[in-house]
């Protein structure tokens, strides 16, 4: 079902011919749309606009994306989808650690660019509305980063320290692919977890929180790659 008019995305990307075909498309389901085609200009929409999300190239002139994205996420919590043909790991786990909701690489296919927004537009909105403000909520699972609480389908589990740092990254990420090492350097930081250790404390936090721990549908493993959590709601 297309979104309602209400919504509105900020489209930055300096190639005019993507940006055109991006807006068509998000135009045509349902989506308001203003663009920006360098750095400067897109903190100036996102000011004056106040865009319910923001697809924000990397690669952007006057202010590099991930300069723009650091400056937005200081103003407010808004959803943003990077698109970017460098696929060079430090430039996902930069935009990761700056907030960054999703990743799509070019080439891409509008429509799948599309149901990207309207995805993390879902996911947002679930998390907008929790018992409390500090919770995020996955499915049947709940997390409150702040209280360091979890329950499934309402009650308590318990999680060792290292099992909740696991469980609040792939949460902050759902539907997105983290590999081994972005997880690592995220619940590394006390150098208590290392790479041959990593898939025992997944099957740990699996059994808590998984119905079938064997044929897990939460946490999911992306072979040769790393892990994602789905929110199958």
């Amino acid at each position: 079902m297309a979104q309602t008019p209400s919504r509105t995305v900020l489209l930055v990307d300096d190639e005019i011919a993507v940006m055109d075909v991006l807006e068509r498309y998000l135009r045509d389901d349902g989506f308001n749309v203003v663009c920006a085609a360098d750095g400067p200009a897109a903190l100036e929409m996102f000011a004056r606009h106040s865009p319910d999300l923001v697809l924000l190239d990397i690669n952007l002139p006057g202010l590099p994306g991930t300069e723009v994205l650091r400056r937005m996420r200081s103003e407010r919590d808004v959803p943003i989808i990077m698109l970017t043909g460098r696929i060079e790991e430090i430039d996902r786990v930069v935009g990761l650690e700056l907030g960054a909701d999703d990743y799509v690489g070019k080439p891409f296919s509008p429509r799948e660019v599309v149901a990207r927004v309207r995805s993390v537009l879902r996911r947002s909105e679930r998390s907008e509305a929790p018992a409390s403000s500090s919770e995020r909520r996955v499915g049947a699972i709940t997390i409150d980063p702040v209280a360091h609480e979890v329950r499934v389908d309402g009650k308590p589990v318990t999680l060792t320290p290292t099992q909740f740092k696991i469980l609040d990254v792939l949460s902050s990420h759902v539907n997105q692919t983290l590999t081994r090492e972005q997880l690592l350097e995220r619940v590394s930081a006390d150098g208590d977890v290392f790479d041959r250790t990593l898939d025992r404390h997944i099957a740990n936090l699996r059994a808590r929180i998984e119905p079938n721990p064997a044929s897990p549908r939460h946490i999911v493993t992306v072979f040769g790659v790393g892990y994602k959590m789905i929110d199958s709601a």
